[in-house]
């Protein structure tokens, strides 16, 4: 998977907000979910009465408990916040003490000093993860200061609320990270201690190596003493949930199933099947590279509630329920879930870059991630001249491939990449193996399902077709990273042995089958197909299963409860290792086939 290229998009929303996607509805009745084909908005349900809907409700919440903490995720709106809030309480003649975490911030100066380590080089797409915590933004004595009794309702508002030890009831404003990205473009937005906003480039680098981590750590650390979460991403309305009710309905669908709610890019290569096929995205973009399937760290779970909507990011269900999700992997990868699925769409569109990902040891030492981009390409859809480019050929010389790369750089010339790089013909069902440090591209004309773990900006591109993006300047080119990486021993005759997934059937009975797709010895996680006719019974043994339905309309799960979720052709959804079993039905008029991906049991070939 390439980085996303920060596309420009049209129509542009108001000048918060930049981005041609729609913003999650407020209400149930301001969409229609589809029941006949792929559902951009997935719901689940907590019950009547749960979900509270505006400020006043929040206001009147907030009167009731005296002192507050309002806490939250960088991207929040703060000032909009507080105005709001102090209208209501102006109606109510109540009179507030408001202090403001980011009066208490050390100056940008100085936390620009303090993130620049791990910001790396300044044209670099990547930094390192920080180490850094929440407190090391602010000045010596922050944490110390106490409410004034002077006033009625004393609250203190912004990031880091939570770290100033009253004790007094925290209510966390979270926000889903693609809308903080369309902010970020809008301009509307800075990093975590920043006065001045960025380039989107810059921006995003430091949300992603050092904001992101540091409020992930802190929303972890004061999960418990949450006692209202609200979804902020609307810029003047607001609904929330008591955190209580909120721990029930995680701890429900982590033993039951789910689907995180997906969202879309446009690329330099994009393609045109999700924006054909997919009701309710854009027609007008200018197409759609990537659906953000499930990549965990950026999706967001959408709870209901008399018709109330309200969407949290995916990290408070595995701050709270990790175990649950995860079963017996639980102590290997921690609150981090390992798989992510996401579209590939070059239908219609462009070559992906030749490329490759970094080493384990590489991506430890050089990002600070724990695992790293070891992929596999799914072919969901294609057309008859699809290709996916994979492995070196034979004769593959590494000196005279890296100066013809550095010679297209620098001239802007085309090269002829089958002299050095492998083209197969991609059909329907395929499974390459693309286990890190092999060079790889999904040709043109195809849907990719892209099975991988779970880390996703990784991508060293060694050859991008002379192209530019769309913000009409040249994609970054990663040559030397890439030579730092590349396994040319992935060459010849041994690409098709080790490369591409040989399918073999490993159980069947009277209208169904169970076949394997094999990973390679260096994947931590395995790929199976599940084709039935009627209904097939599986079991987790306590492993979690990510699943899509490949080939047929709609089926139907039904778990251990006997609760029934329907879903439609090429939506992802969980079953959480908690859930023991359940059962697909077939609900369409041909043959099902539902692809699922988990963690391997044996992980003694894979250094975690």
């Amino acid at each position: 998977m390439e980085v996303k290229n920060n596309p420009q998009e049209t129509p542009a929303a108001a000048q918060w907000r930049q981005s041609g996607e729609k913003i999650l509805p407020e209400h149930t009745h301001r969409f229609n979910p589809s029941t006949e084909g792929y559902n951009l908005y997935p719901i689940h349900t907590l019950g009547e009465g749960k979900i509270f809907d505006g400020f006043t409700t929040l206001a009147a919440w907030i009167i009731e408990k005296k002192t507050v903490l309002i806490d939250g995720y960088v991207g929040v709106f703060w000032s909009e916040i507080e105005r709001l809030l102090q209208t209501e309480f102006t109606k109510k003649q109540v009179k507030i003490n408001w202090l403001r975490t980011a009066d208490k911030m050390k100056s940008a100066a100085t936390v620009l000093e303090l993130v620049n380590p791990f910001l790396g080089e300044v044209k670099s797409v990547w930094g390192k993860k920080t180490d850094l915590k929440l407190n090391d933004f602010f000045e010596t004595g922050f944490s110390t200061s106490q409410p004034d009794t002077q006033y009625e309702v004393n609250i203190v508002i912004g990031v880091g609320a939570a770290l100033l030890n009253w004790d007094a009831p925290i209510i966390y404003l979270d926000i889903p990270k693609n809308e903080i990205q369309y902010r970020m473009r809008a301009g509307s937005i800075t990093n975590l201690g920043a006065t001045a906003t960025a380039s989107a480039f810059e921006m995003y680098k430091r949300f992603y190596f050092v904001d992101w981590p540091v409020l992930n750590n802190h929303k972890a650390e004061i999960l418990k003493r949450i006692s209202v979460v609200a979804d902020a991403q609307h810029k003047s309305s607001i609904k929330w949930v008591e955190a209580n009710e909120l721990k029930r309905g995680l701890q429900q669908i982590s033993q039951s199933v789910f689907r995180v709610r997906p969202w879309f890019e446009a690329g330099a290569w994009g393609g045109h099947w999700m924006q054909e096929n997919i009701e309710g995205l854009n027609k007008e973009e200018i197409n759609y590279a990537w659906s953000f399937e499930m990549i965990v760290p950026e999706n967001g779970i959408i709870f209901e509630s008399s018709g109330n909507l309200l969407e949290v990011t995916f990290d408070f269900l595995m701050f709270s329920e990790n175990q649950s999700v995860l079963g017996k992997h639980a102590s290997i990868f921690g609150t981090e879930f390992p798989i992510r699925f996401d579209f590939l769409d070059t239908m219609d569109g462009g070559n992906l870059s030749i490329q490759c990902h970094p080493s384990l040891k590489y991506i430890r030492e050089e990002f600070g991630e724990n695992i790293t981009q070891d992929e596999t390409y799914y072919i969901l859809e294609c057309k008859d001249d699809a290709k996916v480019y994979l492995g070196f050929q034979e004769d593959i010389n590494p000196i005279e491939f890296n100066q013809a790369l550095i010679k297209s750089q620098q001239l802007k010339q085309e090269i002829n990449i089958e002299q050095f790089v492998q083209a197969h013909d991609a059909q329907k069902h395929d499974l390459f193996l693309i286990p890190n440090r092999t060079v790889h591209s999904a040709g043109a004309n195809n849907l990719v399902l892209e099975i991988s773990a779970t880390p996703y900006i990784f991508t060293f591109k060694m050859y991008d077709w002379v192209r530019l993006g769309l913000d009409g300047q040249p994609r970054p080119i990663n040559i030397e990273h890439a030579f730092k990486n590349l396994d040319f021993n992935r060459k010849g005759e041994l690409v098709k042995a080790e490369l591409i997934s040989k399918p073999s059937v490993i159980e069947k009975g009277a209208d169904w089958e169970l076949i394997h797709l094999p990973t390679h010895h260096q994947h931590f996680y395995d790929v199976q197909r599940m084709e039935f006719d009627s209904e097939i019974t599986v079991n987790t043994n306590n492993t979690c299963h990510i699943l899509m339905l490949v080939e047929g309309s709609t089926i139907q799960l039904k778990n251990v409860d006997g609760q029934i979720t329907e879903f439609h052709y090429a939506e992802t959804f969980v079953v959480p290792a908690a859930a023991e079993s359940y059962t697909l039905i077939n609900k369409g008029s041909n043959r099902a086939k539902v692809i699922k991906a988990f963690v391997k049991d044996d992980l003694t070939a894979v250094t975690l």
